[in-house]
């Protein structure tokens, strides 16, 4: 639940970009998602700007506690397997309930990043328990170039993750357990 009026206006706007896109993304439609009166977006956040500043930054904050919950929740990753299994479930959040709401909201602010520096340098990927999981369980295996490997993996999860919004319908284990392999070569 949203803490501050600032959080409950960010998270409404996650909503609307979620389920409205870029263009549905107004101060009035966030007014409405939050249940406030009119202006009330507008007098948080006066630009259209400043409100995607917000959006961007919560939308981070929510991924990055998701990811730390997550890795907590993950046994020890020995096996290519465990890696697999890991990966899977974060597919599985990002595709279904709030996660695929977020996951539409983020590849749209990955967008809209591209002519934003601002949000460009919100969105980059962050250091989090996830990550240095994967990171942690190539260097066990004595993976070469880890830091690269573990890019890689990740922005393929990504893709696929995008494509899955798309299209529909589930991340192939078989596709999943051909990244992890690559990476492990």
């Amino acid at each position: 639940m949203a803490t501050d009026r600032r959080t409950l206006l960010a998270d409404a706007a996650l909503g609307v970009l979620a389920d409205e896109g870029i263009r549905g993304l107004t101060h009035r439609a966030v007014d409405r998602q939050a249940g406030m009166p009119p202006g009330t977006t507008s007098a948080y956040f006066r630009t259209r700007a400043a409100l995607l500043t917000a959006l961007v930054t919560r939308l981070v904050q929510l991924d990055q506690a998701e990811l730390h919950t997550a890795a907590e929740r993950l046994p020890p990753l020995r096996t290519a397997e465990d890696l697999v299994d890991g990966i899977t479930s974060l597919i599985r959040q990002r595709l279904t309930g709030e996660g695929r709401r977020r996951s539409l909201a983020r590849h749209a602010c990955a967008v809209e990043s591209v002519r934003d520096p601002e949000l460009r340098e919100i969105l980059v990927p962050r250091e989090n328990a996830g990550r240095e999981a994967v990171r942690s369980f190539l260097s066990a295996h004595h993976v070469t170039d880890v830091e690269s490997r573990t890019h890689t993996l990740l922005t393929c999860v990504d893709g696929l993750v995008f494509d899955r919004l798309v299209s529909g319908g589930e991340v192939p284990r078989e596709a999943l357990e051909g990244l992890v392999a690559a990476a492990l070569r």
